[in-house]
């Protein structure tokens, strides 16, 4: 199976419906699949032809390694089918500037540089998507959960996706991906040196690279990517 053994067992008891459907690799950015590469028809139907059901019924888990892809296919569905795009980061940050209960217990393990646990980031996920914009337009949770535990405690919280996608890309082309990945410091915008180079020699000039856009830090996540 393309999804990871550890995680399919939680996955599949996650997914109400369960159709998975994997997004294979070799896509440039903002492209959807090539012929080639498409899933079967049936899969297809699954996840993208939604046009005769409601917006708000669509629930979605995106799940994929470090550069698989998730922020670029989750524009894409967020533009094509109106869904709220929620990502944990986000979700964190605003519970916390919100005071909610379960942003305070988030800040207190923030404060004092400790992992915030799975429990209080389920709290957050659970607060979010009980709010009247999920229940009306459908949502989007991107890169989480990340282990079967989390997938776990999500069901324990009553959320179930109608879909999970899984962004499958082997880790030869993820490394070529994050080590080739330039920024613009002016501009903040993401190019790369092989898929998407700037065409500006000035713009190319001043472009930086992250310190963990490296072939060997990027190598450790795959393996915690991999091992959970």
């Amino acid at each position: 199976s393309p999804i990871p053994r550890i995680m399919l067992p939680a996955l599949l008891a996650l997914t109400a419906a369960w159709a998975p459907v994997t997004l294979m690799a070799g896509m440039s950015r903002g492209e959807t699949l090539p012929r080639a590469s498409q899933p079967s028809v049936r899969a297809r139907s699954a996840i993208m032809s939604t046009t005769e059901s409601a917006a708000g019924s669509l629930r979605i888990i995106i799940c994929g390694a470090p550069a698989s892809g998730k922020g670029t296919q989750c524009e894409l569905l967020k533009e094509k089918y109106g869904l709220v795009h929620l990502s944990t980061g986000d979700m964190l940050r605003a519970a916390v500037t919100a005071g909610t209960p379960v942003g305070e217990q988030a800040k207190g393990f923030m404060d004092r540089g400790e992992l915030v646990p799975d429990e209080v980031i389920i709290g957050i996920v659970k607060d979010r998507l009980a709010e009247s914009d999920c229940g009306e337009s459908g949502w989007l949770l991107d890169g989480f959960p990340r282990t079967e535990a989390q997938a776990k405690a999500l069901e324990a919280a009553g959320i179930t996706p109608t879909k999970v996608l899984y962004l499958q890309v082997p880790d030869e082309m993820l490394v070529e991906r994050v080590v080739g990945r330039r920024t613009d410091p002016e501009t903040g915008k993401i190019y790369h040196l092989t898929f998407a180079p700037p065409e500006d020699e000035e713009v190319a000039a001043r472009l930086t690279q992250r310190s963990d856009d490296t072939e060997e830090k990027c190598r450790v996540r795959l393996e915690a990517f991999h091992e959970h």
